[in-house]
């Protein structure tokens, strides 16, 4: 394997948690939540919010590359779209730094992976009719967004 195509399949698969045999997805989920809970420790909502876009200009990217490799639109294992749903979950959590981060973290990732499975209307349309790197990457944003506006909601009800 060339280093291009190791770093492509690397950042596709965040660290090839997405080669998970069993929920690809989910492992790649659930992956990310510790490097974005670093991210916001140490740079806060503004630090993480860059992460992401960073993360989705280079997921687009790196998406579209690793599709061709394998000739599979959206395959399962590339879950840097993950990374970036999830990361934008945190955005809207009361992270703290202390042990109840977990519980937040496991309420952003069940929430995010509740959309990002069921794919309510737009994310279904977008799956299923917008191609390349673009369209991999933007059905999680939109996920996320789903996602963000139940957790925020909770958060209000709870007083968070």
């Amino acid at each position: 394997m060339s280093f291009s195509r190791f770093l492509i399949t690397f950042a596709a698969t965040w660290f090839y948690s997405g080669k998970s045999p069993k929920a690809p997805g989910t492992a790649g989920s659930f992956a990310a939540l510790p490097f974005g809970w670093a991210i916001w420790m140490y740079g806060g909502d503004s630090i993480l919010i860059v992460a992401s876009i960073l993360i989705f200009a280079i997921g687009v990217w790196v998406a579209h590359q690793y599709s061709h490799l394998l000739g599979i639109h959206d395959a399962g294992e590339i879950v840097i779209d993950e990374v970036v749903g999830q990361w934008m979950c945190l955005l809207v959590i009361p992270l703290g730094g202390g042990w109840i981060d977990i519980l937040w973290m496991l309420a952003a990732f069940v929430a995010f992976r509740f959309f990002d499975i069921i794919k309510p209307w737009p994310i279904r349309w977008v799956d299923r009719r917008v191609g390349g790197g673009f369209g991999i990457m933007f059905d999680d944003v939109l996920a996320a967004a789903f996602a963000m506006i139940t957790l925020a909601v909770f958060v209000h009800l709870i007083g968070g």
